[in-house]
């Protein structure tokens, strides 16, 4: 599953799946979604969860600047506050809308 084509309209990024499915993912919980080490945690080999401390709320937090496709599986956010570690999977974004 890939997709055909993904564009930012409003506060909202959609995307347009090859088998025809349309996604419109919420950036704000796009943002809270973000699968990176910082904001989703990191184990180590006891099992123990490491974050970052939370970024401010702010409303550039939630704005989306840009975005990259990443070969052929994730693409890249690039949010308001520079925070752009997260890739996001084409797997892991289909999850998130079903």
């Amino acid at each position: 599953m890939k997709p055909q084509r993904i564009d930012h309209i409003n506060d909202e990024l959609a995307i347009i799946w090859d088998d025809g499915v349309e996604s419109y993912l919420n950036l704000q919980a796009l943002r809270k979604a973000c699968p990176c080490a910082a904001c989703a945690g990191e184990r180590d080999l006891m099992g123990n969860v490491y974050k970052a401390p939370p970024s401010a709320e702010t409303p550039a937090k939630y704005q989306l600047k840009k975005f990259n496709v990443i070969g052929g599986y994730a693409i890249q956010l690039f949010w308001g506050d520079n925070h752009d570690s997260g890739l996001f999977s084409f797997q892991y974004l289909r999850g998130l809308t079903e």
